[in-house]
């Protein structure tokens, strides 16, 4: 059988390559949508603002993630595909390309998580599982011709589901009691319904699905080891502050699904919640894995800086006002809150590289 040592490393670089095209196109289109001022084709692209976020970015990170760990060649067609699909969104290509591209990547993640749930039969590697079916079936919605935002509550449910089941993983360092791992299958239970409900009742949805956020960002508050290495130092502890921190975002996500009874489509409680959740929860988990991801992937080093503390502190504070300005319905708060988002993530893009530039120059002396 073909392995993944065949695919070297330079091979994956094109691929985090269009991971990150997806980012800068991603931010740009959000930042048009707010209000900024972009030339085409960023300004042509506001539509495509979640689709290159969720699909694009995360989704062929996640996928190329999962081709290193299943160490077989055609479980690089999950990343290749999707970020292929987001390029073809990006270029204009004509409207099914970039859906169909995406779909079929994710049916190939979706093909390579069901392999590791075979292999390994334990509740982390079905909520993985489960995680890239939903990625798969919100795709499925989006070619299907729905609306994009019918497909975000099932991009939403991949992201978290991935974050929750790698974190459970993790958690075998402390095995959560037996009472613990029921309350974590319970609230999978509950994201799984409330994604099934969106699709035809929309607010009931998002409302179960505020409760199902909710209880899961409180089980990851207790349950996850990060607060045992907070109290660390060095890279342990940066992680855990983006950890605990990032659940802070996933549990306000839920309380505005639940305190608005439910979403509409639009409007500042859909902003705010949308972001909290995909902005201030993800991507501080990204942010937190980045030093341990990129080593794995590119096979490089990212040595600790506390520099590492700045883009995250700018997340939050940049969130923050994003947020404010959804709440005071302030259209500048929340553009300009936008707008230091994208400072937030370029700045920890060039620190992640002047590390790994760092790392280099230290390992040829």
């Amino acid at each position: 059988m073909e392995s993944s040592a065949q695919v070297t490393v330079p091979w994956r670089v094109p691929l985090l390559l269009l991971a990150f095209g997806s980012l800068f196109a991603g931010v740009a289109a959000g930042l048009a949508r707010l209000g900024w001022a972009f030339p085409p084709p960023a300004a042509d692209l506001a539509m495509l603002h979640g689709p290159l976020m969720a699909c694009g970015f995360f989704g062929t990170v996640i996928g190329l993630e999962r081709a290193v760990a299943l160490s077989r060649r055609w479980g690089y067609l999950a990343p290749l595909l999707t970020g292929l699909g987001a390029a073809a969104g990006i270029f204009g290509a004509p409207f099914a390309v970039a859906p169909l591209l995406i779909a079929l990547g994710s049916a190939v993640m979706a093909a390579v998580s069901v392999v590791f749930y075979r292999r390994q039969r334990e509740l982390f590697t079905l909520t993985l599982a489960l995680g890239a079916l939903c990625w798969l079936l919100g795709n499925v919605l989006w070619l299907a011709g729905r609306p994009i935002h019918a497909a975000v509550p099932f991009w939403i449910g991949f992201l978290v589901l991935t974050i929750a089941g790698e974190r459970l993983e993790l958690s075998r360092v402390l095995p959560p009691s037996d009472g613990a791992r029921r309350v974590f299958a319970a609230a999978i239970v509950i994201l799984l319904t409330a994604l099934v409900l969106s699709a035809f009742l929309w607010t009931a949805g998002t409302l179960l699905l505020g409760a199902g956020l909710l209880l899961l960002a409180l089980w990851l508050m207790r349950q996850d080891v990060a607060r045992r290495t907070v109290k660390g130092r060095g890279l342990p502890r940066f992680i855990a502050v983006c950890l605990l921190t990032g659940y802070v975002w996933l549990a306000l996500s839920g309380i505005v699904m639940l305190g608005n009874g439910g979403l509409g489509y639009g409007g500042p409680a859909y902003d705010a919640a949308l972001h909290a959740v995909l902005l201030g929860f993800v991507f501080s988990m990204v942010f937190g894995h980045a030093p341990i991801i990129l080593p794995a992937v590119l096979r490089v080093a990212v040595p600790y800086q506390p520099y590492f503390y700045l883009p995250l502190a700018l997340l939050h504070l940049s969130l923050l006002l994003r947020l404010g300005g959804d709440w005071t319905l302030s259209a500048p708060w929340r553009a300009w809150g936008g707008a230091l988002n994208g400072v937030a993530l370029l700045v920890f893009v060039l620190g992640t590289v002047a590390a790994v530039l760092r790392g280099a120059a230290r390992a040829a002396v």
